[in-house]
């Protein structure tokens, strides 16, 4: 691989592994079946329970009303609260239930189980290789979140 090639074929290959991931635990997992979006969403409040709309739109790079679409969503399928935030009667706060920590675990448990097979059937030289690029990776996501909330 020429090193002018590498931004171009790392971005295919992690959003083909990506792809193939969600796919195939879109398969696994119990109706309703939730977006790439909604998965996102759901991830993040449960990180940051009580986090507001506009911060989560502004951490998932996503504009407002798109999020408060997602979490509509979300809390019709039983996987979010909307609660007021005392400090401004105006704001929502979000919180997960527990079925959407159930289903978290749930999902996070058969991407593991996943993942760990596919890794399995590699080399060692090729696990070697994917164990040390993780650092890297999380560097690259973090320069990229940077420069998004930059703009």
């Amino acid at each position: 691989m020429e090193p002018e090639n590498l931004p171009e074929e790392l971005a295919d290959a992690l959003v083909g592994v990506q792809r193939l991931i969600r796919r195939r635990l879109r398969r696994e997992m119990p109706d309703p079946r939730l977006r790439g979006a909604e998965v996102e969403l759901l991830r993040l409040v449960v990180t940051r329970p009580g986090i507001g709309v506009s911060d989560a739109a502004k951490d998932l790079g996503l504009a407002a009303n798109s999020v408060s679409t997602l979490v509509n969503q979300l809390a019709g399928a039983g996987y979010l609260v909307r609660e007021r935030d005392p400090a401004d009667r105006r704001a929502a706060r979000l919180l997960p239930t527990p079925a959407a920590r159930t289903r978290l675990d749930a999902w996070r448990r058969r991407r593991t189980a996943l993942v760990g097979r596919h890794v399995s059937r590699l080399d060692e030289t090729d696990r070697q290789a994917l164990h040390a690029a993780v650092p890297a990776l999380r560097k690259l996501a973090d320069t990229l979140h940077e420069e998004a909330e930059e703009s």
